[in-house]
C-alpha cells in the first residue's frame, strides 16, 4: 500500500466539443443519467452516473477531437456484468452508427476469458465495454500486447 492509502477511481472527466451531442451519446446510447449540470462563465458541464453514483463528468471546453498521440487519457473502460450485456451494448452502438476499432467481441489477450468491444465516442475518445469472462475463443487482435493497448 502507498503512503497515502488505497485509492479508487471516483469518476472520469472528459473534455468534449459539443455537450449536447455528448449527452445524447453517453445518456441515450450508454445509459448514463444526468446527476447535475451547470454553466460556469459560458463553459457548460454535466455530471453523469447510474444509480445515483457519479461515473463521468463532461466538460464542454475542447476545441478539437480526441488526439491519441497526446499525453492524457488513453481510453475509458466500462465493465459489464456479462458477455451477453456486452453483445447487447454492441447491437445498440451499431444501430447508432458508432465507429468500432474491432469487429465484434474480442478477447483481452490470447486465450483469456475476458474481452469486450472497443469503440469511439462522438469526439473520438476511445471507449471499451468488457466482461470478466465469456470471451473464450474470441480473437485477440494483438498477440504481443493487451487488446486495449493500441486501438
Amino acid at each position: 500500500m502507498s503512503a497515502i492509502g488505497t485509492l479508487h477511481t471516483a469518476h472520469i472527466g472528459i473534455n468534449v466539443t459539443d455537450l449536447d451531442r455528448s449527452l445524447r451519446f453517453y445518456g441515450e446510447v450508454l445509459g448514463f443519467g444526468v446527476i447535475g449540470s451547470g454553466d460556469a462563465d459560458g463553459r457548460r458541464y454535466a455530471f453523469l452516473g447510474q444509480d445515483g453514483r457519479l461515473a463521468v463528468t463532461l466538460w464542454q471546453q475542447a476545441e478539437g477531437g480526441y488526439e491519441p498521440t497526446r499525453a492524457g487519457l488513453h481510453h475509458l473502460a466500462f465493465e459489464a456484468a456479462s458477455i451477453e450485456q456486452v453483445r447487447a451494448a454492441e447491437a445498440v452502438l451499431k444501430a447508432r452508427g458508432v465507429t468500432f476499432a474491432y469487429d465484434g467481441v474480442v478477447a483481452h489477450g490470447e486465450g483469456t476469458p475476458s474481452g469486450g468491444i472497443f469503440f469511439h465516442d462522438p469526439d473520438g475518445t476511445r471507449l471499451e465495454i468488457s466482461a470478466p469472462e465469456g470471451a473464450e475463443g474470441a480473437p485477440a487482435p494483438n498477440a504481443a500486447a493487451p487488446t486495449c493497448g493500441f486501438f
